[in-house]
């Protein structure tokens, strides 16, 4: 199973960089988007694919070790704000500026 994770997270990977390098300003965003998405699981994968109880209050042989499970609901969390974040700076670059191209962004400030 890990092997189908670590290639999940270096599809992830893959497609993030291209689009983090493409030109449009909305792909750069959707971009880092999917690069977190793909820090998310390879945090999982690393912490291990365990099977056992949740770490409540009952009897079970095996637990799961719930801090990773937190790190990564945390960073969802904070990935969700800068993303939301990212998406209003787009917005208010297109409707300052009628476009969305980095090109023509660049040519504007010099």
């Amino acid at each position: 199973m890990e092997l189908v994770m670590a290639v999940a997270v270096g599809i992830l990977f893959m497609i993030g960089v291209y689009l983090i390098l493409s030109k449009s300003l909305l792909r750069i965003v959707l971009g880092t988007s999917l690069l977190t998405h793909g820090v998310h699981l390879l945090l999982l994968t690393m912490a291990g694919l365990k099977r056992g109880a949740a770490p409540v209050l009952g009897k079970a042989d095996t637990y799961v070790d719930p801090l990773p499970q937190a790190l990564i609901l945390t960073s969802i969390v904070i990935s969700f704000g800068v993303t939301a974040f990212f998406f209003v700076l787009a917005y208010r670059s297109y409707q300052t500026r009628g476009t969305d191209e980095m090109d023509s962004i660049k040519e504007d400030n010099e």
